[in-house]
């Protein structure tokens, strides 16, 4: 049940290992924490002891201390970094863990991998919790944010650059499936509803046969914003999208111009979804993404 997540990155393993054990900048890339913070380390022989925290919404965070138990270079340049951490916090599901970073030299970059377990509180309820939901997004959050850091070293992608691209492409793409699947349920397949009818008929589908074609298009409109739901790192679904749109609009306008000024119009709403599937094209480049990092530990061990 440990979580594993290994990414590929093309850089140096210096940089890597600085953007990794600077505590301001692990900070920045990595999803599972707000803040990081190294203690006074007294004696250069200690552990290296840290403080971190988690904001969780409303202004609630989640603290917990760790601290650094060895690092140590290996053969052919490999870098370990091995570490323990607790929370006291009884907000924290996590009681205590351990795990380790490795930095192992590639031909063209460094593999960069990750292993780590924990105990949690709450007995048998936070267990559960945390087979079933907690420890599946901690695991894709870990490499949601390796990739993060891998468009930081190859690319020059902030951080927070990608967590915005990702915010504005994941509404925007949302935005679009729910028109898509509204537009397919209520007018059409709850109704048909008479404007629909009549837009059918206009487009010169028999009237006897204007509500089996409303379902219809409706079973498609629904299908085809699930997929966008199911498809939601690809671009093609905003592509035809925005054509779509356009060739809807100027449908009504050659077979149903009235309604282009009715109070409820289909320009006004076409147009607003292909503004929202370009934004989402926009913000759609170089997006950090979970599904680029291996969660399976290779046989026989990292």
């Amino acid at each position: 049940m440990s979580i594993f997540v290994e990414a590929r990155i093309r850089g140096s393993l210096d940089e890597l290992w600085r953007l990794t054990q600077t505590p301001d900048l692990h900070a920045r890339w990595d999803l599972r924490f707000t803040d990081i913070e190294y203690l006074p380390r007294p004696d250069p022989e200690q552990p290296q002891q840290f403080r971190y925290a988690t904001r969780i919404g409303f202004g609630v965070a989640v603290q917990g201390c760790g601290e650094t138990v060895g690092e140590k270079d290996g053969a052919n340049g490999e870098r370990t970094s091995a570490l323990k951490f607790w929370s006291d916090d009884p907000k924290s599901l996590i009681r205590e863990g351990a795990g380790y970073w490795r930095y192992v030299p590639t031909d063209d970059g460094v593999r960069f991998f990750t292993a780590y377990d924990y105990r949690v509180r709450f007995g048998m309820v936070g267990r559960a919790f945390d087979r079933v939901i907690f420890r599946p997004l901690i695991g894709w959050a870990t490499a949601w944010s390796f990739d993060r850091l891998r468009l930081w070293i190859e690319k020059g992608i902030d951080p927070a650059v990608s967590l915005q691209r990702s915010l504005t492409h994941g509404v925007a793409h949302s935005a679009v499936a729910f028109v898509w699947v509204y537009q397919g349920v209520v007018p059409k397949l709850l109704g048909p509803h008479a404007d629909e009818l009549m837009l059918i008929q206009q487009a010169g589908v028999p009237g006897a046969n204007a509500a089996m074609c409303a379902r219809l298009l409706g079973c498609g409109e629904v299908a085809f914003g699930m997929v966008m739901l199911f498809a939601f790192h690809r671009r093609w679904p905003l592509l035809l999208t925005v054509v779509l749109m356009i060739v809807a609009t100027i449908g009504v306008a050659v077979n149903s111009a009235p309604f282009l000024w009715a109070a409820f119009n289909p320009v006004s709403l076409n147009l607003t979804v292909v503004a929202l599937a370009c934004i989402g094209l926009l913000a759609g480049r170089d997006l950090p993404s979970a599904r680029r990092c291996s969660r399976k530990k290779p046989t026989g061990g990292a």
